[in-house]
């Protein structure tokens, strides 16, 4: 008779653990509870991470694909050897870019013992392309993105933004639309000193300082002309000229045929300059 009252004293007991996780209709209640707060966690930490992520990256411009002539502008005076032959270009696919170049206060969430600079939302400078490209691999192992420098193409075809004119302004550049220090005939027209982004209208692709500011560090390794040119906007990376890695685009202590769309100088990798910096591409 006692085995039989604790047998039913068990039944009882659990019954009652039943009743006290178990809704109406049989549907669970605190275990239900406890698998939506832990996925609300879960998802408040995924959020998180992703803003954390996305807050990183720069502003970024989606440049679409097609064609374009690369190189020297139809009766540019100012056309060099470098810009030769002009040759067509097609982008299989779209791709984006840095709105504007990579910014001191960017930079230092990469490097935080970097040297002071100025203020935080000029373009970086005083970077050779070894800590351009390691910016965009650290860059890339925290966003996920495929960042990584432009190729002169790349940055050529954006930069003109459709245009065939020397600058995507048109024939000439005015100191109110680009940042550079002398006229054609010497005289200081500029600020002499670089300029945060807002400060010129941007291209038709929404571009900031493509022509001046800081000039911009590419993958290619340089060659003197475009003979044999990449036909793909890919980067050439083949046998150049030593360790000498293209820049483009001008600065602000340049002439306006230095700014020039189709403007194309090279640097030694390890050149650190206070007019070259670099902004970043994603494809």
């Amino acid at each position: 008779m006692e085995r039989v009252r604790h047998i039913h004293n068990q039944q009882l007991n659990t019954d009652a653990r039943h009743a006290a996780v178990r809704r109406p209709g049989g549907l669970p209640d605190r275990p239900c509870e406890t698998h939506l707060r832990r996925d609300l966690k879960f998802i408040s930490s995924m959020s998180a991470l992703l803003q954390s992520r996305i807050d990183l990256l720069p502003a970024l411009c989606t440049i679409p694909a097609g064609e374009c002539v690369i190189g020297e502008s139809d009766d540019d005076k100012f056309a060099l050897d470098t810009e030769r032959p002009a040759h067509v270009v097609r982008m299989a696919k779209p791709f984006r870019m840095g709105a504007f170049p990579v910014t001191v206060s960017a930079f230092r969430r990469y490097a935080p013992n970097f040297p002071y600079q100025g203020e935080d939302e000029l373009p970086v400078v005083n970077i050779d392309w070894y800590e351009a490209s390691g910016y965009c691999a650290w860059l890339a192992s925290q966003t996920g993105e495929s960042v990584r420098l432009p190729s002169e193409a790349e940055w050529e075809y954006a930069c003109r933004a459709g245009t065939r004119t020397p600058f995507h302004t048109g024939w000439d550049i005015t100191p109110a639309e680009a940042n550079f220090l002398y006229d054609e005939t010497g005289h200081r027209v500029g600020l002499g000193r670089r300029t945060p982004s807002g400060t010129y209208a941007p291209n038709a692709s929404g571009l900031e300082s493509m022509h001046g500011n800081v000039c911009e560090w590419c993958a290619d390794v340089w060659r003197p002309d475009y003979s044999n040119a990449p036909d793909d906007g890919s980067a050439f990376i083949g046998e150049g000229c030593g360790d000498r890695r293209v820049i483009r685009g001008g600065a602000w202590d340049y002439l306006p045929r230095l700014l020039r769309s189709s403007w194309r100088d090279a640097l030694p990798e390890t050149s650190r300059r206070d007019n070259v910096g670099f902004r970043i591409v994603i494809s």
